[in-house]
């Protein structure tokens, strides 16, 4: 029996419908016999592929740079959710047999597989979440990842200047680059501000599962630590629960956690999309490393507002922020990219 994955579009049609709809579509432009050129300024057909819900934090940002540039008009997007490992390669075809000229989505676990289809489309574009470099022999795949060490870095300075007990815990999905390196980019942060502080760090083996992140959180808070590192959601639940504090990840969670989660690492996809969109268009997309559009000076991280913990954070270590913000911005200072596992300390 086959495995069923969750699908909707974000006009509320089946998969199914739209890929039925965007066939018949190119079967009438083949009828007419018009030239593709003719249509270099309609919209882009992109459809994206998640492994788990749009709700999630890391998918949720692509899925809303991805609807910033429906509404502007640049592209027709459709997408599956929760399209498990085993299922993958097929949807991936199933786009590219559809006519959508710019395919995205994550490939952690299918790496292989991802790249074979790519080959097999060789005039579709596909922007892939990889921890893997762009392979020329693949021209039309390129890659990414949320290089978001940056905004990690300057959130590790608000919450070594709000731990007491100078025990932090943190709690992530994998230990791959992507999770890695904000991690340690987190810990240095940290550590400029209160270089003693101990760290916690654990792995739930999943990238959705917010009842297993929370009891690791549990034990974490018991064990000592009264700051969390919420890579992963189920974290900031436990904070609450325990009263103690949290960073974000990804998101800004603090509008449902206002007196727990004091600061967060938010991702911005939309210099990466509109990158690749601006490349579909202009005939140039090729295989290359969008990781650098995830990048502070490229707009594609920052820290969130305060807000509710405004006037609760030092002075100095706000202060401290700006500084850093603005080094890293213009180049003069660099936040570490340290893909190796992070450990206990």
């Amino acid at each position: 029996m086959p495995i069923r994955h969750s699908s909707r579009s974000v006009s509320g049609f089946s998969r199914r419908t739209v890929l039925k709809a965007a066939g018949a579509g190119s079967a009438l432009s083949a009828v007419a016999g018009l030239p593709t050129r003719l249509f270099a300024q309609e919209p882009v057909k992109v459809a994206a592929i998640y492994t788990v819900p749009v709700e999630q934090q890391w998918v949720s940002r692509i899925h809303k740079a991805a609807n910033a540039a429906k509404e502007r008009g640049d592209i027709e997007y459709v997408f599956s959710e929760n399209t498990s490992n085993n299922d993958y390669e097929r949807v991936m075809r199933e786009y590219a047999e559809a006519g959508n000229k710019l395919i995205i989505g994550e490939v952690f676990g299918v790496e292989d597989a991802a790249r074979g289809v790519a080959k097999d489309y060789p005039d579709v574009a596909f922007l892939m979440g990889s921890s893997f470099k762009p392979d020329d022999a693949v021209p039309n795949f390129a890659v990414f990842d949320n290089y978001i060490q940056d905004a990690s870095y300057l959130s590790g300075i608000v919450a070594g200047a709000m731990t007491r007990s100078k025990s932090i815990g943190m709690v992530g999905g994998y230990p791959i680059p992507e999770v890695n390196r904000l991690m340690h980019a987190f810990m240095a942060g940290v550590k400029e501000v209160a270089p003693d502080t101990k760290f916690q760090v654990a792995f739930i083996g999943s990238w959705f599962d917010p009842p297993k992140a929370k009891e690791t959180a549990f034990a974490q808070i018991d064990a000592g630590a009264d700051v969390m590192y919420a890579e992963r959601f189920g974290v900031s639940d436990a904070a609450k629960e325990k009263g103690v504090l949290a960073i974000g990840n990804v998101i800004d969670t603090q509008a449902d956690y206002p007196e727990t989660v004091v600061a967060s690492a938010l991702w911005h996809f939309e210099p990466t999309l509109d990158k690749a969109i601006a490349e579909v268009k202009a005939g140039s997309f090729k295989a290359a490393d969008y990781g650098v559009y995830s990048f502070m000076k490229e707009g594609g991280c920052s820290l969130a507002p305060l807000g509710s913990f405004e006037a609760k954070v030092p002075e100095e270590a706000k202060k401290l922020v700006a500084e850093k913000e603005k080094a890293i911005k213009d180049g003069s200072f660099t936040v570490e990219i340290n893909d190796a596992e992070p450990k206990s300390s």
